[in-house]
């Protein structure tokens, strides 16, 4: 625990942080622009799995395959699965080296706070548990079993549960810095 500590304390710079959101961001643009609307095309409009907050059952994941069919399940296999196992680990890091930089700004990175930073990296580990689900049922389809889709949901709430946690933590610290700011410049201003 130390050395993520360590390691969260040395790479949370502004340019560096900057860099991997950019980046992070331009990899999500890519999936909800390019590589899950083709696969959806497969689907006569049913969402994917990786897109359902709320989890999904053995019949949903069945009508999905199905309507999907052999080439989209293809698709969805070969072209969004691969690009959607980058994009959890640009998540985790991106967002635990955010919430570090914005508890450095407000003085408590080095307090119990810095746990928090844990929260994208937990979402973008249940992410991949998800990924590697979904890869299993794709391959083993029609052979289905509620056991396989009912853990491969509760990964995907797990994920999308810890995914709002995290933007309220964020949206929590910037009202914090948006308030010591205000401060900052009233205090500064009242001693002109």
């Amino acid at each position: 625990m130390n050395s993520l500590t360590k390691f969260i304390n040395g790479k949370n710079s502004g340019k560096k942080v900057l860099g991997l959101f950019i980046l992070t961001n331009a990899v999500y643009v890519f999936m909800l622009t390019v590589t899950i609307p083709k696969t959806m095309e497969f689907s006569n409009g049913m969402k994917l799995l990786d897109m359902m907050p709320m989890g999904y059952d053995l019949n949903y994941v069945n009508e999905l395959f199905k309507s999907l069919g052999e080439n989209g399940q293809k698709f969805y296999l070969t072209n969004q699965i691969p690009v959607d196992m980058i994009y959890p680990l640009l998540f985790g890091l991106t967002y635990c080296l955010l919430l570090a930089f914005f508890l450095k700004k407000i003085n408590k990175l080095n307090t119990p706070f810095i746990y928090i930073c844990f929260i994208p990296i937990i979402a973008g580990i249940a992410d991949y548990f998800e990924n590697f689900g979904i890869i299993a049922m794709l391959k083993n389809y029609p052979e289905l079993t509620e056991v396989a889709v009912k853990t491969t949901s509760s990964f995907s709430l797990i994920k999308s549960s810890l995914t709002s946690v995290f933007f309220i933590v964020l949206i929590t610290m910037l009202i914090i810095l948006g308030i010591k700011f205000v401060r900052r410049n009233k205090t500064s201003a009242n001693t002109i």
